[in-house]
């Protein structure tokens, strides 16, 4: 908690927080934004769920900032491994061998299906992506990657293609890139009235996709296990499977994108342990580490990594497992172990945040769905219930502002209130957070 001070400290302190504001004004240059318009909020540290500016002013972080800090903010474990890594070995050259580097490792294919031995560190999750397409790409010999449109894959060269949403259109500069709709009931391109339906006809709009395509030219289908920033899509039962079956047919390799969704976000350690398919290569990043450095990485199937034993792998970063980030690694997976936090998220969010997102949606019309699984979730926000037209963007911002103004961090995407607080998160903590969601939904918008 921020210590409490005099009324002549305390100027000294929100002066600090001006000066902040000033210098992002003059010097900072913010992703994804019209830079007149970027957020004035300041952060300058945190603890658990919970994060204060410099004067003291306390925020509940139901966004786990952009939905990585899975361990909480300041876990002292983790600042701890990191502080005893810097004191001994700051960097070193990916090429050389280091025991941080190896332990991280080792963790990381402890939690992966059998037969996953190696992983490929990147620095976050856009790199992440980029390798598995490279790997699945050299690995085929074939040139075509096949995604959905409501996904999000990041910001790097054909990981920004792949990606669905408009963020794609401005940056289509890579080649051999082919989308496709998934399932989504709530909104459905298929005409579907039930779960099993909309993943019936989505696997064949798939598997026309892939005919039409020529399956001679794919390489992978890349897919994020539960879509997140497009609306945390859980999806249908027998979907993932099916698309394995399809990747099966006809030699093609699936990569499953789990830098959201991985290390405790779905409360299981892998977000497809829950859907009964197994990926040739597993992308991670956020939640590996709750994102204290950068730090991502894919998890090769044996059988893709063995064909680089003899032939060289054209890629590689400078700062391929960091040792701060590997120490980081390490620490979090460590206390997760230790003291159950995946076990927390998942029964959180079946015993208290599923239920009281069910209760909103009974009282608030504004909500037209609410799904999700752990501590992933998202309530979906509508003008009309019958019509399902979503909220305009104005009525969102109004949202946003007034959960933050009652001391709530949320994340608001398009129509959506992503409901993503830390894995640690407590039943006091949800409590707190559904009733302002109440009470902002019910004085905001109706």
């Amino acid at each position: 908690m921020p210590e409490q001070h005099d009324p002549e400290i305390a100027a000294v302190i929100a002066a600090t927080d001006d000066l902040a504001r000033e210098l992002d004004r003059a010097h900072v240059f913010h992703s994804w934004s019209a830079q007149s318009q970027t957020s004035s909020l300041v952060i300058a540290s945190g603890r658990g769920c919970r994060v204060w500016d410099h004067a003291g002013t306390e925020y509940l972080d139901f966004s786990s900032q952009l939905v990585n800090v899975n361990l909480g903010h300041q876990h002292p474990a983790v600042v701890s491994a990191i502080r005893e890594q810097a004191e001994l070995l700051t960097t070193v050259a990916p090429a050389t061998v280091n025991l941080a580097r190896g332990e991280a490792a080792k963790r990381i294919v402890a939690h992966a299906p059998e037969g996953f031995r190696r992983v490929f560190f990147t620095n976050g999750g856009a790199d992440a992506n980029e390798n598995a397409i490279r790997l699945a790409r050299l690995a085929t010999g074939r040139d075509k990657i096949l995604s959905s449109y409501r996904s999000y894959h990041g910001n790097t060269g054909a990981a920004i293609v792949s990606t669905g949403d408009w963020r794609r259109i401005p940056n289509e500069f890579a080649r051999g890139h082919v989308h496709f709709f998934g399932p989504y009931l709530y909104r459905s391109e298929f005409w579907a009235t039930s779960p099993e339906e909309e993943g019936e006809r989505a696997l064949h709009h798939l598997r026309r996709v892939i005919e039409s395509e020529g399956p001679q030219s794919i390489a992978a289908v890349l897919l994020e296990t539960v879509p997140g920033t497009a609306g945390v899509l859980v999806p249908p039962p027998g979907y993932l499977a099916g698309v394995r079956e399809l990747c099966d047919r006809h030699g093609i390799l699936l990569i499953l994108d789990e830098v959201m969704a991985g290390f405790g976000r779905t409360g299981r350690w892998f977000a497809f342990d829950g859907y009964d398919v197994r990926p040739d290569l597993i992308t991670f990043a956020k939640g590996v580490n709750s994102g204290y450095v950068p730090a991502g990485g894919v998890v090769i199937d044996e059988p893709i990594a063995e064909l680089f034993d003899e032939r060289v792998f054209p890629g590689g970063l400078t700062y391929s497992g960091h040792p701060l980030a590997m120490a980081s690694i390490v620490a979090t997976l460590d206390a997760m172990e230790s003291e159950g936090i995946v076990d927390n998220a998942r029964d959180v969010g079946e015993t208290r945040i599923g239920p009281a997102l069910a209760e909103l949606a009974e009282r608030h019309a504004v909500i037209g769905e609410v799904r999700g699984e752990g501590v992933f979730w998202a309530m979906e926000l509508v003008a009309d219930r019958g019509t399902r037209e979503p909220l305009p963007a104005a009525a969102m911002g109004r949202i946003k502002a007034a959960l933050v103004e009652r001391g709530l961090l949320p994340f608001v995407q398009d129509n959506r209130i992503h409901v993503v607080p830390p894995c640690v998160v407590t039943a006091e903590e949800v409590d707190e957070a559904m009733a302002i969601y109440g009470e902002v939904l019910g004085s905001s918008v109706e």
